[in-house]
């Protein structure tokens, strides 16, 4: 009897997987799938993970899926706790040393957050420490870049977003677009961010129970910003004296993006910007990157 081709054997079987593949399926497909079956098959070698302990992460991603839901992505957090998001976008955002650094989307962006002239208030529940944002949207070169989008959201004084606390905060609270001027300039009154924990009531805060690790992330707001023939940025920046800023369970922090928050005791100023007196700035350039 001829020998059937292509039957499992323990001791290729991730090239077999991988030879099962059609020759018409999508070349970059093909060599994704082909690495991820590679490596998945070496770690289950590696580790000789039991038939309980597979079982186990087969549970562990189908409630992982399940806890999903429209305003929380149970996935970006489980990618972003491994250290994977943050290893994609270094992949794919090597800019010059001067440009600003991404970091993490996060799972609580929401699109299509109210558009306001700049200077707006955007803590729209009367809760924190008053800080005035400013800052310039450049080139490379330091020219403006006018007409940029700079838009920010941020978790409130109690460490919860809006979509967190709906009918608690109020609809859009600490999120907003903004439009840089003639000069790349921006500006736009918040609150000082807080430290917070995310979301650790479903498989991935249990992971992370089970690891020792915990799940308070730094104080931060976040920022994506975008200009017609510029790579869009997506970024935070942190508060210098947070003491989570080593242990940030996201792994978004990088030293570029530590901020300086500065104590304002001026009454000209702070009448000028509407703001009370004394209270906190903070100064946030974005240096962007040509896409041509």
């Amino acid at each position: 009897m001829p020998k059937i081709q292509g039957l499992f054997d323990a001791a290729r079987s991730a090239e077999i997987v991988n030879e099962r593949m059609s020759p018409q399926a999508d070349p970059r497909l093909r060599e994704i799938m082909g690495v991820v079956v590679r490596h998945l098959h070496a770690a289950i070698r590696e580790a000789s993970i039991t038939t309980e302990e597979w079982m186990a992460g087969i549970t562990f991603l189908t409630e992982t899926g399940q806890t999903c839901t429209d305003w929380r992505q149970e996935f970006i957090l489980l990618s972003d706790t491994l250290g994977v998001s943050m290893l994609v976008d270094a992949i794919n955002h090597d800019r010059p040393e001067s440009a600003t650094d991404n970091t993490v989307l996060g799972p609580f962006y929401v699109p299509q957050s109210p558009h306001y002239a700049n200077g707006a208030d955007i803590a729209l529940d009367g809760k924190g420490e008053p800080v005035l944002v400013e800052g310039r949207v450049t080139d490379g070169e330091g020219n403006p870049v006018a007409g940029a989008s700079i838009e920010v959201w941020q978790a409130n004084e109690d460490g919860f977003y809006d979509v967190q606390q709906k009918g608690i905060q109020p609809e859009w609270n600490l999120r907003g677009q903004f439009t840089s001027e003639a000069d790349g300039a921006y500006s736009f009154r918040s609150v000082k961010p807080r430290h917070y924990a995310i979301p650790h009531d479903g498989p991935v805060g249990r992971m992370l129970e089970a690891l020792g690790r915990g799940p308070v992330r730094p104080a931060h707001m976040h920022f994506i910003v975008m200009a017609p023939g510029f790579d869009t940025v997506t970024t935070h920046i942190f508060t210098p004296d947070c003491p989570y800023l080593s242990q940030d369970p996201v792994f978004g922090v990088k030293e570029s993006l530590i901020a300086d928050f500065k104590v304002i005791d001026d009454a000209d100023r702070a009448a000028k910007a509407s703001i009370s007196n004394p209270f906190q700035a903070v100064r946030v350039n974005f240096e962007l990157v040509r896409t041509s």
